[in-house]
């Protein structure tokens, strides 16, 4: 789905009585209402000043409470938010978020007059309001799907607005594709879905099971050998920057579904693993909203999209394959396949593109869950500077990233006896010694992260900015990163 269409108009006074749907206003814990709220709370016989007389006390800032069908003014409801007018950027978006939960289907007017955060209120409603149900059947109801923004300076607050809204609509991206069912996206759907960001002027090329083998791609095809669906990498381009800088190079594990293959998961729980493919879904994301806000720097997003299943033909434990790179790796366990495909394509993006760095994002192991919960991604890296800058990124963004150690002690856990290095090095440090198998893979003097998202990637409870299910964790992230390090 795409966010909702918020529109920015100046605040007229006179029309706020006759606003349908819902109305919004900001009140702050104390001190003298702005325009809007003192109007609002005149049509409403002093109802807005009631609420912040008897519900202050009890709130957090951007907590909305909500009147339901008030007299005086035509609206439905009226959702009054604690808010000072000069707040935070995270109470501003914490306030949106508020209102885009409580907007339901009915069209919802805000009354943001004068607050210097605006444009962060309207980003909040946007990536709140959202929802999955493409695949219910129930009758859908009467939907507003509109949001207009009553400000003081309405050009300026939709300038400030507009690469934020770009961001959402890329998150929206993120989000869908990582909820949707593995019978749906499919490689070649994965694929076909991204052929279309054509039309935002990316450049966007297919790489087929062919071109894979020509290319010596052997981790990577090895894990969708019991597949029926043909794996493939998908490369898209966005140059917006400079023709001689070299780009950023993100790059994505696109496991569609994930059984483990020859070592089978549990029943229990496997359902989940349509999300398997959440690294392809954030680049995928990021490089829609950058292409959606023009970013002026040169990105390319490489995703590898396999199917990891059991068959007859399906890669065994114990067999050997060789990457690109000409390494050879004994594969002791058929789930820890991510690796696999990143390995690839992470040699690919250096000896095609030769990038200024290379972060790469998977849903790669459970043992960051067990290390780091559901809050944070963990961030490994061999680049201080580039590692601090995404750090300080996520930070801005309020999406949790916690940087974890590498060391050749880890390293030695991948040692085999037959071959070059092995998939996995046993229970201890298990995302570490992940990623130690993909540093392998990083050329001299290439700045490299890699983004473990396992826990974050898709949760059970909603968090600040979006419901259950997928967060679309990572794109506001790299489209601040692009624009603090890689813009011009």
């Amino acid at each position: 789905m795409r966010p909702v269409t918020i529109s920015f108009e100046e605040t007229q006074l006179d029309e706020i009585g006759t606003v349908e749907g819902r109305i919004a206003v900001f009140v702050p814990a104390e001190g003298n209402l702005d325009q809007g709220a003192r109007r609002l709370n005149r049509l409403t016989r002093g109802a807005v000043e009631r609420v912040r007389e008897n519900k202050v006390e009890d709130a957090s800032l951007g907590t909305v409470f909500s009147l339901s069908y008030p007299a005086g003014v035509a609206a439905e409801a009226v959702d009054v938010v604690i808010l000072p007018r000069r707040c935070s950027v995270e109470d501003a978006r914490k306030a949106g978020a508020g209102l885009g939960k409580a907007r339901g289907n009915a069209a919802l007017t805000v009354l943001a007059g004068t607050n210097p955060k605006a444009a962060h209120i309207a980003y909040g409603i946007a990536m709140r309001d959202y929802g999955f149900d493409d695949h219910k059947t129930a009758e859908a109801k009467e939907d507003g799907r509109a949001v207009t923004m009553m400000v003081s300076k309405p050009d300026e607050v939709e300038e400030a607005a507009a690469p934020l809204l770009a961001v959402a609509e890329g998150t929206f991206f993120t989000r869908d594709l990582i909820n949707e069912p593995a019978n749906v996206l499919t490689t070649t759907e994965f694929a076909n879905r991204l052929v279309a960001l054509k039309d935002l002027g990316l450049e966007v090329e297919v790489l087929e099971e062919d071109k894979l083998n020509e290319l010596g791609m052997g981790a990577l095809l090895s894990v969708g050998e019991g597949s029926d669906s043909p794996s493939k990498v998908a490369v898209m381009q966005w140059n917006g920057g400079e023709k001689e800088d070299a780009p950023l190079a993100l790059v994505g594990k696109g496991v569609v579904f994930d059984t483990g293959g020859i070592s089978l998961k549990p029943a229990a729980g496997m359902e989940e693993m349509t999300m398997d493919m959440g690294g392809a879904g954030v680049v995928a994301g990021a490089m829609k909203a950058l292409a959606l806000r023009k970013a002026k720097a040169n990105v390319v997003g490489l995703v590898g999209l396999v199917e990891n299943m059991p068959s007859g033909r399906a890669t065994r434990p114990g067999d050997v394959v060789t990457s690109m790179k000409g390494d050879t790796i004994e594969v002791i366990n058929t789930d820890a396949e991510g690796r696999l495909v990143l390995c690839d394509v992470m040699h690919y993006a250096q000896e095609r593109f030769k990038p200024a760095a290379m972060i790469d994002l998977a849903t790669l192991t459970g043992a960051i869950i067990i290390g780091l919960g559901h809050e944070n991604a963990g961030v490994f890296s061999n680049d201080d500077a580039l590692c601090n800058g995404f750090l300080k990124a996520a930070e801005a963004e309020g999406e949790g990233a916690w940087r974890m150690p590498l060391g050749k002690g880890y390293a030695k856990q991948l040692k085999s006896r037959i071959s070059d290095v092995k998939n996995v090095g046993g229970r201890p440090a298990g995302s570490i010694t992940a990623a130690e198998f993909l540093q392998r893979f990083v050329q001299e003097g290439t700045p490299w992260i890699h983004l473990d998202i396992a826990g974050v990637a898709s949760v059970k409870s909603e968090t600040a900015l979006a419901p259950a299910g997928a967060t679309g964790w990572g794109v506001s992230a790299l489209s601040r990163l692009v624009a603090d390090k890689f813009e011009g």
